[in-house]
């Protein structure tokens, strides 16, 4: 056991509790209803992303609640608070959008101002939505206390009438998620369905609360969350409205309470290059969300370990597809908890040989240990690796004269890999969806939407309105689009995103011009625009300073802080041992 694993000796709490100087303090805490005996337990931290603007946070202050029970009977006493959430599914498509991927950082910021402020002893984070999982997880590894994560869970699926986009199964009526609408609208625009058919889609195929069902962000980052060790094992796939959910969160607040009183890993002996390379092999075997890439430096980043996109793109090349899961293949999450949830996944590619074994769980086991009893491939919804869905994984990284330091697209789905094209050019996303719901565009184009990068934005918006516009007009794989802003979960297609150095910064894709040829090729890796470097350079000599803006507000903070993609979008230097974080007490007169 490492020191770091040590149960403590006297709780870092009674910094606030203890000596004669911090009677103001009781003074406030018997005001929140706590007495003598209560103070003298350890103060346990729930901090939640609870909020009535989602579906996939409604459900959370339940899982709270249960997890404060569990805390309870462990002998701690549980202090709640809630973090803000961005509705990624209303802030689509409009400025909000900017909006989206600045909460993560302020949702991270929350949890150490919460805990840190408080000298809390443990914490168990909650969440639910695409930004608020990697903003509690980095939250957690940043303040490194005792620590479990939950995830609020998915929701089940819906329907949709007749023979539809985006939808599976047969019958009157067709199964159904928010993918469905989102591409419906494409088929609207085509006329390929009329408004009443869009309306029973919008209607129907999303039933309740919890997160987006298919293998997007938020799933995808439940899964990263319990590979790395941070969430119980089995837990991420369980649908939101199971009930089964309030026993793992009951658990999981007995299971904070045993880490702090006997001693445990915590947070950064869990998040290590290795369990870090399990979670991106996790991710590629289950064609997970393109935001991983993002988000699993930032966790990196909270530990102190550089783990950029070279290093997620080195695990990405060497994993098999084995997770047969939307957006890209057939099933939900909801099928994924029926056929074993994340450990089936996790004990195929452990079998196959892509996972470190000797990465640690929430209980100390090594996750090979706490492998042993999961359930095996049943060969429809998770493939054993001997016999994958494709050689190559979900995603792959490709790199080239327009995106040196890397840009991503998932695979998952695809029926080539290969795409040349003309260069169509768009100053933000606005413009290019104007001329997607036109249909004023051709196959064989590839549509370039540059400045939503991380600063360049500010923000680094997503395109999933856009991506699944074309996808509903029938023209996923006849035209390529190609941004340094960000892509849903949800989205399929050829979609290459995350292109760095992005345009704020001058990076190539800035010096793009109408007509260009643009070689996209995922077998090899490759990203490149047919034109010779002299005439680029040219082209960069020619490059206007780009104009000042005034943001003010949040915006104007994040572009100043903003580091660029490929390390994560983070916005700050690291990981750091707070002087605090050593308890320190008041007078014991």
């Amino acid at each position: 056991m490492s020191p770091r694993n040590k149960p403590l000796g006297k709780h870092r709490s009674r910094m606030v509790t203890d000596g004669v100087t911090r009677a103001p303090h009781r003074a406030f805490l018997r005001a929140t209803g706590l007495d003598d005996e209560a103070m003298q337990k350890p103060f346990v931290a729930i901090v939640d992303t609870f909020g009535e603007n989602t579906p996939c946070s409604m459900s959370l202050a339940a899982v709270s609640d249960n997890a404060r029970l569990g805390i309870a009977a462990g002998g701690g006493v549980p202090i709640r608070g809630t973090a803000i959430s961005v509705s990624d599914g209303t802030s689509m498509n409009h400025q909000g959008m900017r909006m989206s991927l600045v909460s993560r950082e302020v949702i991270a910021d929350s949890v150490e101002l919460f805990v840190r402020a408080h000298a809390y002893d443990a914490l168990v984070g909650v969440a639910g939505c695409d930004k608020t999982l990697p903003g509690i997880l980095m939250g957690m590894v940043r303040v490194n206390v005792p620590g479990v994560f939950l995830f609020g869970g998915a929701m089940l699926p819906g329907a949709a009438p007749g023979q539809l986009p985006g939808g599976a199964g047969t019958g009157l009526q067709r199964q159904a998620t928010i993918l469905t609408a989102i591409e419906a609208v494409g088929a609207a625009q085509r006329g390929d369905i009329t408004r009443a058919q869009l309306d029973a889609i919008e209607k129907g195929c999303t039933p309740g609360a919890g997160s987006c069902p298919g293998q997007f962000t938020a799933n995808t980052m439940a899964m990263v969350a319990e590979t790395l060790g941070l969430a119980p094992l089995g837990s991420a796939m369980v649908p939101a409205v199971y009930s089964e959910r309030i026993g793992i969160a009951r658990r999981a607040g007995e299971t904070v309470m045993r880490t702090l009183t006997h001693g445990g890993p915590l947070p950064r002996d869990l998040v290590t290059v290795r369990s870090l390379e399990n979670a991106c092999a996790a991710v590629a075997a289950t064609g997970g969300s393109t935001n991983a890439a993002l988000h699993i430096p930032a966790i990196a980043h909270e530990a102190g370990i550089r783990f950029t996109l070279d290093d997620v793109e080195r695990v990405f090349a060497r994993i098999p597809l084995i997770g047969d899961l939307q957006p890209g293949g057939r099933y939900l999450a909801q099928d994924l908890h029926h056929a074993g949830g994340v450990p089936a996944v996790l004990k195929a590619l452990l079998k196959g040989g892509h996972l470190h074994g000797d990465t640690l769980t929430l209980d100390g086991r090594t996750l090979e240990d706490a492998l042993t009893h999961a359930a095996d491939p049943d060969g429809e919804v998770v493939r054993a690796c001997e016999a994958p869905i494709g050689q190559n994984g979900g995603l792959v990284i490709l790199r080239g004269n327009l995106a040196p330091d890397g840009a991503c697209l998932k695979i998952a789905g695809l029926k080539s890999l290969r795409f040349d094209g003309t260069a169509r050019i768009f100053e933000c996303e606005e413009d290019c969806m104007a001329v997607v719901a036109a249909r004023a565009y051709e196959a064989g184009d590839v549509l370039v939407i540059r400045n939503e990068g991380p600063k360049g934005g500010p923000g680094m918006r997503e395109m999933l309105s856009v991506t699944a516009a074309i996808y509903g007009q029938g023209m996923g794989e006849k035209v390529a689009l190609l941004t340094d802003g960000r892509f849903s979960g949800a989205t399929r297609g050829m979609c290459i995103g995350y292109v760095g150095p992005e345009a704020a910064l001058g990076g190539p894709i800035a010096l793009l011009k109408e007509g260009d040829r643009i070689c996209i090729d995922a077998i090899a890796g490759k990203l490149d625009v047919d034109v010779a470097a002299d005439e680029l350079a040219r082209r960069r000599a020619a490059l206007p300073p780009r104009a000042p803006r005034r943001l003010a507000g949040v915006l104007e903070k994040y572009e100043a802080l903003v580091r660029p993609a490929h390390l994560g979008a983070v916005t700050h230097s690291g990981a750091l041992e707070w002087p605090y974080d050593a308890p320190t007490h008041g007078d014991d007169a």
